[in-house]
Order: C-alpha cells, then structure tokens, then sequence
C-alpha cells in the first residue's frame, strides 16, 4: 500500500511558527515518524510540502493510480480551496484531512472546511499526533474496503 502525505502553506516553518499555537515538533521531525509507522504497518509512505495552491493540485493529480490514498494538512487552503477537493475528486485517491490545532475553537474563518465533504475522515486539535492517527485510521479504511 503507498499512501502520500501533503502539507500545505507554512507547514514547511512547524517547530518555529507560533510554537505556542502548533507547537515545536519540525515537518521533518513529523514526516520521520510517519515513515517509521508506515514502516510498522507495511505501508510506503511519501511526504511533500507545498506553499502554493497550483503546486498542491499538480501533486494530488499526480497521484493518481500511484497511490492507494492520502493524508493531508492543506494549511489555509483547507478553508478556501474547492480546487484542492475537486483535485482529489478528478484523481479518484481516497484521503484523510488533518490539522494540528482544533480548527473549530479558533477564528470563525477557520471553521470550516472545503476539504471535509470530500474527506473520509477529519482529525483536528491533537497536535502533530493526529498525523499518526490520520495515517492508521486512513490505512484501516483503505483496508476494510
């Protein structure tokens, strides 16, 4: 199984920004676990991060038939860009939205998700954990179908 994990806008900065909001775990520092986890669960694992919407698009309409799903943190595009759903949609790839901090107790712009309708699941406001347990309930789903 081959999943891929894309990051958005600013993500590449995690460990640095506002480490009072996201943290001080590094993109870096998630990316090595999830590898190990995938490892753990038989799973080749991808990770990318992107600032800009276009490139995040090419990258999901490049996975498909490349992999069997996705875990993705679209950072502030998760609240604006249909584009990013409708990318997922076209490439027929399956994903899992993530988000570090709980997005429903924060600005009211954050709140909602263009992303959501198309996920087969949401995990928001458990810090750079949540990752990991995107990756294992994506790989369970994937799997039970």
């Amino acid at each position: 199984m081959k999943i891929a994990v894309l990051n958005g806008p600013n993500l590449n900065l995690l460990g640095t920004r506002e480490p009072a909001l996201y943290g001080t775990t590094t993109l870096a520092d998630i990316d090595a676990r999830l590898r190990v986890v995938g490892a753990e669960l038989g799973v080749d694992i991808s990770c990318v991060q992107h600032n800009g919407e276009g490139e995040l698009i090419a990258e999901i309409q490049g996975l498909r038939g490349r992999v069997d799903g996705a875990l993705i943190n679209a950072g502030a595009y998760s609240h604006t860009s249909l584009a990013l759903r409708d990318a997922f949609a076209a490439a027929e790839v399956p994903f899992v939205e993530v988000h570090l901090t709980n997005v429903y107790a924060r600005e009211p712009e954050r709140r909602h998700s263009m992303l959501a309708p198309g996920a087969r699941a949401v995990l928001c406001g458990f810090g750079a954990d949540g990752y990991e347990w995107g990756l294992r309930g994506l790989v369970s789903l994937l799997r039970a179908s």
